[in-house]
């Protein structure tokens, strides 16, 4: 049973920075990509990063490039989001989420990850 644990959000104002993590278990966690979704009031859940599991790819939408960044620390089961320069609108709920597949490349859709996190939440004050 895989299992992801998210940690990290919290209030900040405007220009502040988070370091969301995501603790996983259950599996040989090196060999699958892992993403990040959020999902902000009466919105659909949307992408936000993702790496792959040879880390050396890493994803992002376009409304956070140059401000997050999405690493990997294969030896403690973990997933980061350094996300840097927040805005308002960055506000909503973080998901966490691992591939389905070994082996296979980091998506940006829901449906190539099979397991997620229970969500934390980051808000951001102006």
């Amino acid at each position: 049973q895989v299992q992801l644990v998210e940690s990290g959000g919290g209030l900040v104002q405007a220009g502040g920075s988070l370091r969301l993590s995501c603790a996983a278990s259950g599996r040989t966690f090196s060999r699958y990509a892992m993403g990040w979704f959020r999902q902000a009031p009466g919105k659909e859940r949307e992408f936000v990063s993702a790496i792959d599991w040879t880390v050396t790819r890493t994803y992002y939408v376009d409304s956070v490039k140059g401000r997050f960044t999405i690493s990997r620390d294969n030896a403690k089961n973990t997933v980061y989001l350094q996300m840097n320069d927040l805005k308002p609108e960055d506000t909503a709920v973080y998901y966490c989420a691992a591939g389905g597949s070994s082996y296979s490349a980091a998506g940006q859709t829901e449906g190539q990850y099979a397991y997620w996190g229970q969500g934390t939440q980051v808000t951001v004050s102006a």
